[in-house]
């Protein structure tokens, strides 16, 4: 099942999930905030982690891609050349940037709009996200870097996984009230 998939089954499984959720009960809510920042700061940790290990390894391969013009420009795409080492901070550093834009969408849905369910839906897809980091696969979870995981790693989509699936989640959200 590609990943696609698995996001939307779990997504529409949360919900339903969260349907069950007494959430109108102050204890209740306070245990899914809870949950979803413990859930953060361990996506923050885990990246924070991964960086460490990636600087203690200090791979100075030389790494040469053509990375693709944005699609506004309808350029060419530039010519790279880094490091590996290199090249896995920058993807960390894109993952933790997914992980500030997802908390602040968060905070704007849950503090400004009032919804509570993507707390709990965000908190298990933060789970997932983290499980589907490339550099946390390689540097974590042991996996060699080849087909899938072979860098430069295929590019994801323009806002980021984590992005989407907040939308999604709020737009989930604002249909089933």
């Amino acid at each position: 099942m590609s990943g696609g998939v698995q996001n939307l089954v779990i997504s529409l499984g949360a919900m339903q999930l969260a349907r069950r959720i007494p959430f109108d009960d102050p204890v209740t809510l306070n245990y899914v905030r809870a949950g979803y920042v413990t859930v953060q700061l361990l996506v923050l940790l885990t990246y924070y982690y991964v960086s460490t290990k990636i600087k203690a390894k200090n791979d100075l391969t030389v790494l040469k891609y053509v990375e693709p013009a944005s699609p506004m420009s309808g350029g060419e795409g530039t010519l790279v050349t880094t490091t590996v080492r290199d090249y896995d901070l920058g993807q960390t550093s894109s993952g933790l940037k997914g992980v500030y834009t997802g908390v602040a969408m968060m905070a704007v849905m849950h503090i400004y709009f009032h919804f509570t369910q993507p707390l709990f839906i965000q908190s298990l897809m933060g789970l997932k996200g983290l499980y589907d980091a490339k550099v946390v696969a390689i540097h974590l979870l042991g996996k060699k870097p080849e087909g899938d995981l072979a860098r430069p790693f295929k590019a994801a989509s323009m806002f980021g996984v984590r992005f989407v699936w907040v939308v999604v989640s709020f737009v989930l959200v604002s249909f089933v009230r």
